[in-house]
């Protein structure tokens, strides 16, 4: 597959969440993804950003076949992929990975560098000892953990934060796939080496031409990481674009919002209070009719409690799902 050719393809994802009142009772569903629709080619980096409860990362576990989809279609270099049994996905996880949050809970403590990195060749049955040992070599230098010896040989317990991140992206990546999930990859970090692991995170995305779904809450690191950007709110994506279009001119109320929440770096701009709406995201077992934003939207229209918004083009790469953009 060369670069620029599609490698996934999202149609109409729904992963609903069942929950039993009682035994006798109807099951309720969180709907915790609704409807989510996008591609990403060879190569190709996204972001992928929303508040916390949004569905963010349960979206990037359902694409992985982590969860069962309720309903849409996984489509990974033309095959689909959506109701594959756990057999047939093992050419699926060879080619795919996820890059945790928490690298503290990630990792086993028990084991040495060494075996984590090198588990996951293990599992899926790649080269023999040595083979496998300069593979994890490799996989160390490339996330500058040098030199290797000593940390292939060190524990969890003997890292800081941000060997420990390191260390799961090298556990990702020596599987040479072609699409990563990186979930919040620097939000347990120091700010001092936020920007330093995300620059690497998106060299060793470059060089090797891989596909990166970035997930985060924080819109200010997405500069450093990313070419489109979606903006995704309880369960489904409200706005999508160059990741430059999207920040410097928002149509959505609640990108809007969360472009005015970015922290300033002016200390006298921090006594400002900011200017973004209250309340917090919706109950996903109940969520609100019409669009999910209203409740919270400054600018909300009769409309907009009653029906669902179209999907509106901008006027360059992406869209937006909003009534005040729509011809009614």
């Amino acid at each position: 597959m060369s670069e620029g050719e599609m490698i996934l393809t999202v149609e109409d994802l729904r992963k609903f969440f069942e929950l039993r009142k009682g035994l006798f009772s109807k099951p309720v569903y969180v709907k915790a993804v609704d409807g989510v629709t996008f591609t990403l080619k060879k190569g190709e980096s996204i972001s992928l950003v929303g508040e916390s409860g949004s569905g963010k990362t349960t979206l990037g576990k359902t694409i992985l076949r982590l969860y069962e989809p309720t309903k849409g279609k996984i489509i990974f270099k033309d095959k689909d992929v959506t109701h594959l049994s756990s057999e047939s996905l093992m050419w699926y996880r060879r080619e795919t990975s996820l890059i945790q949050q928490d690298p503290y809970g990630a990792l086993p403590s028990f084991l040495p560098i060494r075996r984590i990195i090198e588990e996951p060749l293990i599992i899926h049955k790649i080269g023999d000892k040595s083979e496998r040992l300069k593979r994890v070599y490799d996989a160390l230098s490339a996330v500058r953990l040098t030199p290797v010896e000593d940390f292939a040989s060190k524990y969890p317990h003997m890292l800081s934060g941000g060997q420990l991140q390191r260390v799961a992206i090298a556990r990702a990546l020596v599987l040479e796939p072609e699409l990563v999930i990186a979930d919040e990859p620097v939000s347990m970090l120091d700010a001092s080496v936020r920007i330093e692991t995300l620059t690497l995170l998106r060299n060793l995305q470059e060089t090797r031409k891989i596909s990166f779904i970035y997930i985060t809450h924080d819109l200010a690191t997405t500069k450093y990481f990313s070419e489109r950007l979606f903006i995704m709110y309880a369960g489904k994506i409200l706005e999508s674009g160059n990741i430059r279009d999207v920040i410097m001119k928002p149509l959505h109320p609640y990108t809007q919002a969360l472009i005015k929440a970015i922290p300033d770096p002016d200390p006298e701009n921090r006594k400002v209070l900011r200017d973004v709406p209250p309340g917090e995201p919706p109950n996903l077992i109940h969520p609100p009719s019409g669009c999910r934003f209203h409740p919270r939207c400054p600018y909300v229209m009769d409309i907009c409690r009653v029906e669902e918004p179209p999907i509106v083009e901008r006027e360059k790469e992406g869209f937006v799902a909003c009534w005040l953009h729509a011809k009614h």
